[in-house]
């Protein structure tokens, strides 16, 4: 590559527009710093990068400005701006490692060199890959956390810009945007790129769900506006009668962007539910002085409208691990739930910008402590990829572990440590070190004994009691461990320690089973096992044995694998194609005729939801919602999910049980009945309590025609004063 001369004076006047606009920024930011370095930079790449392109067809320097211009946003220091202009150089051209150290220093070059690095991963299985890319993105974090800021603001565009990929690329770049670099945007608390992510992603894996939330929230939109300017002012003007100095453009409308919005839809609470329906879709920000005026503000809210019980989160007095900090509550206003968040601006500013709003120099490091507490998560997860290093457990540890929902508890001492929800003292004693895991035989949770079992919450101070002559973990862990962290240490003890014990529980195990079903002489042979071993990952009978020993695959799939090698009696009987008929309950098996259905008790179908058949032993097929939870555990044997589709039968009904919760009030349940009586509406039951908290819970059981009249009679009911949730009832 030919070498640029020395800079000349008025050598960076001649810079493209959005270059220019760039370093204006910088100075905005910086106005002290020396900034030639970035006009040198983009100097570089451009000449390194000249006769390049992308698969858009735009020249490739476009791409790396793009880059630089996301982290200016973040407010990030010049050296990491000069290094995401050179990001590609020494991976997509000529230039060497050792031509950007010459002549930018062997910071900007490390870093250059760190991106590099996360870009060369040789791929193997999709386990081992996303293992290998999460291992050197954690590494690469250790060392120095702008190497992952310039590799996410790079994986943003190239998720704007993924339309020009084959759309087999497509799939699997945002598979791997949504499942690692989505999350760590989240845990590293850049909200901004983290909502953007996960849309891109979204529209490119289920583009129709996608098209339907945003298709909903234009028509929601649509009649809101006027709606949420109204609270805001109404909000603003009480604010400062109260004594807060509240400037109007401090109140602001914040919209759910589409992929939360369509998560939150999934869960059982919400299914069948619209847009309309999720608590939170619209909600406004309100940005305060301090902290105290955070408390001040809340209670003026509290005051205007009725907050809805269960839905308050404080997450001042208890950040997210990602430093994450707001007062969330959720009130009714003219009847209608809406979400109000309340923080300080400079909360606002680390809950957009993350881990970058703590990236400020001192004598050229950044300030230790609070930074090394931002992070002691990546220590954790550095200490399991020491001991995990089996790629499918290390995959799903992290995914498990590191990207859910959050308690936080503390030790004895006083130190935070944070686990996903559901999880036990067990879970809490391997993440404080295996050896604690090991040898736990107890636990006291606020000084009180509990079950090893008990689930802990975010408060709890936790204590674990150890013993030198324990023998190991129990098996019994196993069923109610929470964190896949501890459930792969569990099960590494029992490889380690007893692998002979594993092998004959095993067998023990499966014998017992085979003789049940008449089976024990054909597939109780060590060849029959060496043939099954490859569906499970292993490589031998006895490895086989011992998987199915300590837990690691099931007794049912180990048997259904060797039965596929003979005839198996109880076996559901095959279905026979044939032209398309009626069935009796207004569902159809398609390609077969005369297949006896039932509806599954648990999610109760009706016309218009999406619908999955499960062929049964002896009871035909049952039929399940898609979106039905126990579906999930149906789908380890795809063999025995079938195709279904409703058919139309006049008069046909269906009963449905819905639950509304309301603030109690004389003539409630009137107004609720009544409601659904106007929408021409059978009711079949209802029940009625009252709570301690004084919230009414009525549940109703309705004769329902189809998905539409249901929605039609939730929403007529979530109209009635003072109801503030209507839900469709699942039963597990």
């Amino acid at each position: 590559m030919k070498r640029l001369q020395a800079r000349q004076p008025g050598a960076f006047q001649d810079l493209p527009a959005e270059v220019q606009e760039l370093l204006a920024k910088m100075r905005e930011h910086f106005p002290k710093a020396d900034l030639d370095v970035l006009g040198e930079a983009y100097q570089f790449a451009a000449q390194a990068h000249h006769a390049q392109t992308r698969a858009s067809g735009e020249p490739y320097i476009n791409h790396s400005v793009t880059v630089a211009a996301t982290l200016v946003d973040l407010r990030l220091d010049p050296v990491t701006i000069a290094a995401a202009l050179l990001h590609d150089v020494a991976e997509d051209t000529g230039v060497t490692l050792n031509e950007v150290q010459a002549r930018f220093g062997t910071e900007i070059a490390s870093l250059v060199d760190g991106v590099t690095k996360l870009g060369k991963i040789e791929w193997m299985s999709r386990e081992e890959r996303q293992a290998e890319s999460l291992r050197k993105m954690f590494l690469a974090m250790a060392s120095d956390i702008r190497i992952v800021l310039i590799k996410l603001a790079d994986r943003l565009h190239n998720m704007r810009t993924i339309q020009y990929l084959p759309e087999w690329k497509q799939r699997r770049t945002s598979q791997e945007t949504l499942d690692i670099y989505a999350p760590l945007a989240e845990r590293l608390g850049i909200g901004r790129i983290q909502r953007e992510l996960e849309d891109l992603a979204f529209a490119v894996l289920q583009p129709d769900s996608a098209q339907e939330v945003k298709n909903q929230l234009v028509q929601a939109e649509a009649t809101r506006s006027q709606f949420l300017e109204q609270v805001a002012d109404t909000l603003c003007r009480e604010l400062n009668r109260a004594g807060l100095r509240v400037a109007r453009e401090q109140v602001t409308a914040r919209p759910k962007h589409v992929y939360s919005i369509w998560r939150k839809m999934q869960r059982p609470k919400y299914a069948g539910q619209p847009v309309a329906r999720i608590y939170d879709r619209l909600g406004v920000r309100v940005i305060v002085d301090d902290v105290k005026d955070c408390y001040a503000a809340l209670g003026v809210v509290h005051s205007l409208w009725k907050p809805i019980p269960g839905e308050f989160d404080d997450y001042i007095a208890n950040p997210k691990t990602s430093g994450y900090q707001s007062l969330h509550t959720t009130v009714i206003y003219e009847g209608e739930p809406l979400e109000i968040q309340i923080r300080t601006m400079q909360m606002h500013r680390e809950a957009e910008h993350g881990i970058a709003a703590h990236w400020r120099y001192k004598e050229g490091k950044p300030a230790e402590k609070e930074f090394e507490q931002k992070l002691s998560w990546l220590r954790q997860l550095l200490d399991w990829h020491s001991e995990l290093q089996d790629a499918r457990a290390f995959v799903q540890s992290v995914k498990l572990d590191l990207f859910q929902n959050e308690v936080f508890v503390f030790t004895p001492k006083g130190d935070v440590v944070d686990l996903p929800a559901g999880a036990t003292p067990v879970d809490f004693a391997y993440r404080i070190h295996t050896d604690v895991g090991h040898r736990c035989v107890g636990a006291k949770v606020n000084g009180r004994l509990v079950p090893l079992s008990h689930h802990l919450h975010t408060g709890d101070i936790v204590e674990v009691v150890t013993s030198k002559t324990s023998t190991g973990p129990s098996r019994d862990w196993l069923t109610f461990v929470a964190t896949n962290n501890a459930r792969a240490k569990i099960r590494q003890w029992f490889k380690k320690e007893a692998r002979e014990e594993n092998v004959q529980r095993g067998r023990e195990l499966l014998e017992k089973e085979l003789r049940r079903l008449g089976a024990l002489t054909a597939l109780m042979k060590p060849d029959k096992l060496r043939e099954a071993a490859p569906k499970f990952n292993v490589g031998s009978d006895e490895d086989l044995l011992a998987a199915l020993g300590n837990g690691d695959v099931s007794l049912l799939s180990v048997v259904t694998a060797l039965r596929g090698e003979v005839p198996a009696p109880e076996a559901p009987a095959p279905v026979v194609p044939a032209p398309a008929a009626p069935s009796a309950g207004g569902v159809r098996v398609r390609g077969a005729d005369n297949v006896l259905t039932r509806f599954s008790l648990c999610c109760t179908p009706l016309p218009g939801d999406r619908i999955v058949g499960y062929v049964t032993r002896g009871r035909g097929v049952t039929i399940h919602r898609q979106d039905c939870p126990n579906v999930k555990s149906l789908r380890t044997h795809p063999e025995r999910l079938i195709e279904v589709e409703w058919e139309s039968i006049p008069e046909a009904s269906y009963q449905v049980e819905i639950e509304v919760a309301a603030f109690d009030r004389v003539g409630l349940l009137k107004d609720i009945l009544a409601a659904i009586a106007d929408s021409k509406t059978n009711v079949l039951s209802v029940n009625a309590r009252v709570r301690k908290d004084k919230v009414g819970i009525v549940t109703l059981v309705l004769d329902i025609r189809n998905v539409a009249q249901l929605h039609a009679v939730m929403q007529k009911v979530g109209k009635v004063p003072d109801v503030y949730s209507v839900e469709r009832v699942l039963h597990s």
